[in-house]
């Protein structure tokens, strides 16, 4: 994943503001994870870094369009991305970093013994807290047919439907007697 290393210590008093346009922020990950997602409109992400007391004040938005597979019938679904974000980046000690913190806990990390925010890795994060986790090509989609695989979207299918769950077929002749 590219990174975008930002000092920390080297930060003015009144933060200062980052635009990530780079699309490789974003496409290497989804290589890498082989997503089966693609960047429609670029992504794009503004993030204000403000230093503070044992870390920083990470402020931003992220933006774009994305096509993935609808979740109900496996057509393109095209989700659009639009996110603000707050978070606390708290610094954490070198010598603590790799007892503490797991991989991908957080976005600082120390290069030549000073801590460095990844603006990457945080653009990565929120565009994974702004993806949906079933995405529909709409709210109404019909899925597809169980039994012939017919988009019902787009026809209507003759096959026979049972109405009632066959796992529950044990219970339908059962009768509750009377007390």
């Amino acid at each position: 994943m590219a990174k975008y290393l930002v000092s920390i210590n080297d930060l003015p008093p009144d933060g200062k503001s980052f635009n990530l346009t780079d699309q490789e922020i974003w496409l290497d990950p989804i290589r890498e994870f082989k997503m089966d997602c693609r960047i429609e409109k670029p992504l794009e992400a503004t993030i204000s870094v403000q230093p503070a007391e044992d870390g920083c004040l990470v402020r931003g938005a992220i933006g774009g369009e994305v096509v993935a597979p609808c979740n109900r019938c496996a057509e393109n679904a095209r989700i659009g991305i639009n996110a603000h974000f707050d978070e606390f980046e708290e610094i954490p000690l070198e010598s603590a970093l790799h007892k503490e913190h797991g991989e991908g806990e957080s976005h600082v990390v120390y290069e030549r013994h000073a801590p460095m925010l990844d603006l990457g890795g945080v653009a990565w994060e929120q565009f994974m807290l702004a993806m949906p986790v079933n995405p529909l090509c709409r709210p109404d989609c019909k899925g597809l047919c169980p039994i012939c695989g017919a988009n019902l979207n787009l026809e209507a299918c003759d096959c026979h439907k049972e109405e009632e769950d066959p796992r529950m077929a044990p219970l339908r002749n059962l009768k509750v007697g009377k007390k």
